[in-house]
């Protein structure tokens, strides 16, 4: 067994049991991608078992911090039972359900989501690729499940030296499934969807705002950056009359009217506009319009701590037109997905751009991910999606 000396001081994180050995406080030794190692201090104590990757920055992230811990397919099956069994036991009503979340369920790199009998993976690390066909038997075994497909298309692959790798991994067909939630039904391509097909991670905060909608009686929507429409149809099962999608990807829009009509509202209750957010929120200002209820829920601005200046300057103009856009009374739920970006900092760049809007609001609730996207004492990285639902004074 190869092993990986840290430099001193450099055990700390691992004692915390946080997974990530950065490429800087590796003293000596290597390994091939994705190979099993001992990482050890200084002093030669012993920390954890990870998977080296030597073209990473995160050059190891920790398996698993027991000493007497075998890393073998028998491993990856317990731990894909445990993060399975945990949502079972949430109960969620749902057939779109994610069940694995990497570093969360001690299974760094490795996202899995099921869309009905459709299981859509990342394998997102060299420890996870090196494993993956045994993760593969170990999921279609534990869930039932006879179709897994691969997504393992994102950047986090390049920043691991790894290539794009997409497809049946298991079983093949139809790539397309019916998710129920909330008593909404959305169709997801687990083939051509975002992510693994689709943002599982904003389930009950789709049901908080159809709720929301329906209980300050807001009839007019404004949905920014809204994919294929989940907060536009959560709006009109909450009573909107007139609901408007904003987003820059034709396909997208399309898909969010097929849902408008697959869930049987009119039509005439629901337009889109392909566009750039930022200068339809202006026009819109300009235009002198106005809406009882704004979702805002962009993309990653900030995929690090290193763009949250940038990122935040984003944020913050987007917020102060939407504030502005918002009728008294009006709801605005806004988002963040940059991990670069923490909760108390976003509440900060939205206070901040409620005083340039010369507009206050009533903080209704602070909004994070569905339950089956946890996150844990030791690994606080996991709380990548924050939000805030404002009620306009």
């Amino acid at each position: 067994m190869k092993a990986i000396r840290l430099r001193e001081g450099k055990e700390r994180s691992l004692l915390r049991h946080h997974p990530w050995v950065f490429a800087g406080s590796v003293e000596k030794g290597k390994a091939d991608a994705g190979e099993t190692v001992r990482v050890e201090a200084h002093d030669g104590r012993f920390l954890a078992w990870g998977a080296y990757s030597p073209e990473s920055q995160i050059r190891v992230r920790a398996w698993s911090f027991d000493v007497a811990e075998r890393i073998d397919a028998a491993f990856f099956a317990r731990r894909v039972q445990a993060a399975v069994a945990m949502r079972t036991r949430l109960g969620l009503d749902t057939n779109g359900v994610r069940l694995v979340h990497g570093e969360t369920d001690g299974l760094p790199g490795l996202i899995v989501d099921r869309y009905d009998d459709i299981l859509s993976a990342q394998f997102l690390f060299a420890g996870t690729e090196r494993w993956k066909q045994a993760i593969a038997d170990a999921l279609l075994s534990t869930t039932g499940c006879t179709r897994l497909y691969e997504r393992s298309d994102t950047h986090a692959r390049e920043q691991e030296g790894l290539p794009p790798s997409t497809g049946w991994l298991r079983g093949d067909g139809s790539t397309t499934a019916t998710l129920h939630e909330h008593g909404i039904r959305l169709t997801v391509d687990v083939a051509e969807g975002h992510k693994t097909g689709y943002y599982l991670d904003q389930r009950e905060n789709r049901a908080l705002f159809a709720r929301l909608v329906k209980q300050f009686g807001a009839k007019s929507v404004l949905n920014c950056y809204s994919y294929t429409g989940g907060f536009s149809v959560a709006a009109l099962a909450g009573g909107a009359t007139e609901v408007v999608s904003v987003d820059s990807s034709g396909p997208a829009l399309a898909h969010a009217s097929a849902h408008v009509a697959l869930n049987g509202f009119e039509p005439a209750r629901h337009s889109v506009l392909d566009a750039d957010v930022n200068g339809t929120l202006r026009q819109m200002l300009a235009e002198g319009r106005r809406f009882d209820a704004i979702v805002l829920d962009p993309p990653k601005f900030a995929p690090n701590a290193a763009s949250a200046d940038r990122a935040s300057r984003a944020y913050k103009d987007i917020n102060r037109l939407g504030l502005m856009l918002l009728n008294p009374g009006g709801l605005l739920l806004t988002f963040s997905c940059s991990g670069g970006i923490s909760a108390d900092l976003f509440h900060k760049i939205v206070a901040g751009a409620g005083m340039d809007a010369g507009v206050d609001a009533y903080l209704l609730q602070r909004l994070e991910a569905a339950s089956d996207h946890p996150t844990t004492l030791y690994f606080p990285e996991g709380e990548y999606l924050k939000g805030l639902a404002l009620l306009r004074r």
